[in-house]
């Protein structure tokens, strides 16, 4: 890592594009000065974007131009095909050639992993990248995965997620020894697919803190588990109806404050209350994915991000960067998967 860190921003992907990556941009530039972020995009639209919000281009803020755009909808192959000039291949390929340290994307899952993995190559064990965020529970908070880059897993690959998500919770979080549960539909052995039962053996026989099986609502219970392993497609409907439930709950207690006289009072009596339970729930302090496995550090920002919740995705890419995540992740598998 050089001694002024550099970001490479997909300033293209997601659902509003530069509208939320210029902002999220120019808050991170702002609060870190030692920090260099480059914008890929389409030129002329970036530099737009940055004169309508009163800043220019300069060594530590630059735009990087890539023709095209991957759509969100479209075929991970045919990205990868078609559009070696998109704005995120070309982040990816800034890391690659170590001009960038990161890479962040609200673009395309599929394109942004298969790229990705194609782009910078899987760490030494590790057949596929992984997509792990930290949830908020009671107790804290913990590390969850797959979250939507794999939608089906083989046993091995889930003890590939758990080793993974176990030393990634072991550097960021300070825990020496972090707990990996399964989850599961029971916390009984018999429970669970054959899928689920062999990945469940293969942790028991290594040096891992397996702690067993885990259920949903110990996701957000908290104290089961630090780190919780599951195939990308149960980790990501999870992670989408916890979004829809903290909607849901929002907008039925709008709903019975305003139901009256009374209840509009007692809503302004309690509004520091209701501002406080909001922002515990606010799915955006939390957005920001790594995708995991590969030979350099890449963030996967919610498709929908708006400014608040890129510029916490750029957040979690700059931790990394000074963890040297991808350095310190390769040699704990090296010693981890040799012990095997």
């Amino acid at each position: 890592m050089s001694e002024n860190p550099t970001i490479a921003l997909d300033a293209m992907g997601g659902d509003i594009g530069p509208d939320a990556v210029l902002p999220a941009a120019i808050n991170i530039y702002k609060k870190y000065p030692d920090l260099n972020l480059v914008l890929v995009g389409q030129e002329d639209s970036l530099q737009a974007g940055l004169s309508r919000l009163g800043v220019e281009q300069d060594e530590r803020l630059r735009i990087h131009h890539a023709s095209e755009v991957v759509g969100m909808d479209e075929p991970a192959s045919s990205a990868m095909r078609n559009k070696k000039d998109s704005s995120m291949r070309v982040a990816l390929n800034l890391v690659k050639e170590g001009t960038a340290d990161a890479c962040v994307s609200a673009g395309n899952t599929g394109a942004l992993m298969a790229t990705g993995r194609f782009v910078l190559k899987m760490l030494p064990g590790i057949d596929r990248p992984a997509i792990i965020t930290a949830l908020p529970n009671i107790t804290g908070h913990s590390h969850m995965l797959d979250l939507g880059a794999n939608v089906d897993c083989t046993s091995d690959h889930l003890f590939q997620f758990a080793v993974m998500g176990s030393v990634l919770s072991s550097v960021v979080d300070n825990i020496e020894q972090p707990r990996i549960g399964l989850l599961n539909i029971g916390e009984e052995e018999i429970k669970g697919n054959e899928r689920v039962k062999m990945a469940a053996q293969l942790l028991s026989d290594s040096k891992l803190n397996y702690v067993g099986f885990v259920e949903g609502d110990d996701i957000y219970k908290g104290g089961a588990a630090d780190v919780i392993v599951c195939d990308g497609f149960v980790g990501n409907v999870s992670l989408k109806t916890s979004e829809g439930l903290a909607r849901m709950i929002g907008h039925f207690l709008k709903q019975e404050f305003s139901r009256n006289l009374l209840t509009r009072i007692m809503a302004m009596i309690s509004l520091p209350v209701i501002k406080a339970f909001k922002k515990r729930i606010d799915a955006r302090r939390y957005n920001g994915a790594s995708l995991l496995g590969l030979r350099g550090i890449v963030i996967k920002s919610h498709g929908g991000a708006d400014e608040l919740a890129f510029t916490n995705a750029i957040e979690i890419a700059i931790k990394e960067v000074h963890n040297a995540l991808p350095q310190r992740i390769s040699a704990m598998l090296e010693q981890l998967l040799t012990e095997e």
